[in-house]
């Protein structure tokens, strides 16, 4: 009798149970995947991508680059470097030890898009450019371009 409960307590098919085995093995080997890089980054002592300060600086500036090169007819970006420019800083993100998924997860950001934006839009103002005014965004790029900053490196004179 004994027997007869040990047996009804196993699969019919042993195969069945290593089946069973497998697809948890699989999926507990996902969840790491999915979850290893973000806990990399946290145990290497890395703080938040919207807390890098050199990420920030250049997407800010690459932003009022192209504010201005929207709004004023006599600049336009140059868009090959600015290409070049942002994978270099990709680059950077992910030698510093950040994984892709936590850099597309930043630049996917609705809230850090936002507060980039609105950065870059207080920038504009606190130097002169005024919505409406197409000129005041030329001197402010132009003045960038001067200064060689990040944002006047995008910029070019049409």
């Amino acid at each position: 009798m004994t027997a007869a409960r040990g047996a009804s307590a196993r699969p019919a098919c042993p195969a069945a149970g290593i089946g069973q085995q497998t697809a948890l093995k699989r999926l507990i080997a996902a969840a790491l995947i999915a979850v290893l890089p973000l806990a990399a980054s946290a145990a290497a002592g890395l703080p938040p991508l919207a807390q890098e300060r050199y990420i920030n600086d250049r997407l800010i500036a690459a932003r009022i680059a192209d504010r201005i090169r929207k709004e004023c007819p006599t600049l336009g970006a140059r868009m090959i470097y600015a290409f070049q420019q942002a994978r270099a800083l990709e680059r950077y993100a992910l030698d510093k030890g950040y994984s892709k998924a936590e850099v597309e997860a930043f630049l996917d950001s609705k809230p850090d898009r936002q507060r980039i934006y609105a950065t870059a839009e207080d920038y504009l103002a606190r130097n002169g450019a005024t919505p409406g005014d197409p000129e005041s965004y030329c001197r402010v790029g132009r003045a960038e371009m001067e200064r060689r900053s990040v944002a006047g490196s995008l910029l070019v004179a049409k």
